[in-house]
């Protein structure tokens, strides 16, 4: 195997947590990081330059997406997916196998392929193990990924397992495809690109434990945790990932795929993870939900319309260094895309900053306290989000 573009070091730990610096051929990132969703090859509301002025060292591409829209010929045409979104800095791309499982009903799977409908116009698609590999091979991303089996939290054991061992088959596929005998039109594809492989198995302690330690045998630049958030709890969450971790090679990275909250990140990292994605902080804050030091916040609600100060005290975002919280509760009331802009620049800024903060407390031998301290301060969700789900909770009960 070559990956002479990719290398890993990791530069401290404290505790469980790691300060490494991952390079590539599109430049170095230092972790733990954050990686920006950009589904469509954007960030939702904003540009290249404003996410790169946010601080973003690197980003996700969706290969699912980008396959049937605009099509990864296509891309490759205007010079690979770094040229055609005018982004120069790192990429990372998903497989498409968390959105072929996400189809539900639109999607078959076999121990060969995944056959799914695409969500645009109704055509159907089969996804193989080497297809996927060739599509982000097309798409020219620095990092790449493993086409996986994803499975649903309550699935049965034996659903789980068979998805695990298909996980199994397909990343051989993979690694072959990409590393012992690519495409003759991709024959240089393992000097640029870094395939990750995944670890699956659920819920289980023992097929997570087979799968970490099937995966981790095979020479992968790096190792991801796939499955989680997808209905679990949260503590069910930690405690995958902590076992996962402490089974994966201590010098390659180590990436929970979809996770992105922020009480989530410092915990991540607080059991050995390096890298983290999710379209969460974009997302809720297109939904006027903006990360603060004390907790998530509603900007829609109405104690802001008369905020003559920025959401954030001592926020150096655009948005808190400009604008009142009184206009963005305004944007948000008149629907104008401005406020999800906005917003979306400040939850991106308070992301960015908190893995910064969580970087230098590692550096710093501090990071056990840097995680009391910001469990103590943040809630995740606001007092009127909180009083309602009381009230559900209540509802439900018939009290």
């Amino acid at each position: 195997m070559s990956s002479s573009s990719f290398s890993f070091q990791l530069h401290h730990r404290d505790g469980g947590a790691r300060a490494g610096r991952f390079a590539t051929s599109h430049g170095t990132v230092t972790t733990p990081i954050f990686m920006p969703v950009a589904t469509q090859a954007t960030i939702k509301t904003l540009t290249p330059h404003e996410v790169m002025d946010l601080g973003a060292q690197i980003v996700l591409g969706n290969a699912y997406h980008l396959y049937l829209r605009p099509g990864v010929d296509a891309v490759a045409r205007f010079g690979g997916l770094h040229q055609f979104m005018r982004w120069p800095r790192p990429i990372l791309t998903d497989s498409g196998g968390f959105q072929a499982f996400s189809m539900g009903a639109f999607r078959k799977v076999d121990d060969d392929h995944i056959r799914f409908r695409s969500h645009i116009d109704g055509g159907e698609h089969i996804f193989t193990p080497e297809l996927a590999i060739a599509n982000q091979q097309g798409l020219g991303a620095d990092i790449i990924m493993c086409l996986d089996q994803c499975i649903a939290f309550g699935a049965s054991r034996s659903e789980v397992e068979q998805a695990m061992d298909r996980t199994h088959r397909w990343a051989r596929l993979c690694y072959d495809a990409h590393y012992v005998s690519p495409a003759p039109s991709h024959e240089d594809a393992a000097d640029r690109q870094a395939l990750f492989g995944i670890v699956q198995g659920g819920a289980f302690d023992d097929l997570r434990q087979r799968s970490a330690e099937f995966i981790a045998s095979m020479p992968f630049p790096g190792y991801a945790i796939g499955g989680l958030a997808v209905g679990e709890s949260k503590a069910q969450m930690y405690e995958i990932t902590q076992q996962v971790t402490e089974l994966l090679p201590p010098d390659k990275p180590r990436y929970l795929m979809g996770v992105g909250s922020p009480e989530d990140l410092v915990e991540g990292v607080s059991q050995g993870v390096d890298m983290f994605d999710c379209v969460l902080p974009t997302r809720v804050a297109r939904n006027g939900a903006l990360f603060t030091r004390a907790g998530r916040v509603n900007i829609a609600n109405r104690r802001f319309a008369e905020q003559d100060a920025p959401v954030e005290e001592d926020c150096q975002c655009y948005a808190c260094r400009n604008f009142t919280a009184a206009y963005l509760w305004h944007l948000f009331k008149a629907r104008e895309v401005l406020g999800l802009r906005l917003a979306s620049v400040h939850n991106l800024h308070f992301i960015l900053r908190l893995m910064e903060s969580i970087r230098q407390a590692i550096l710093d031998n501090r990071f056990e306290a840097f995680r009391r301290e910001f469990h103590y301060t943040y809630r995740p969700t606001d007092e009127a989000t909180r009083q309602r789900q009381k009230e559900r909770w209540l509802a439900a009960r018939g009290a």
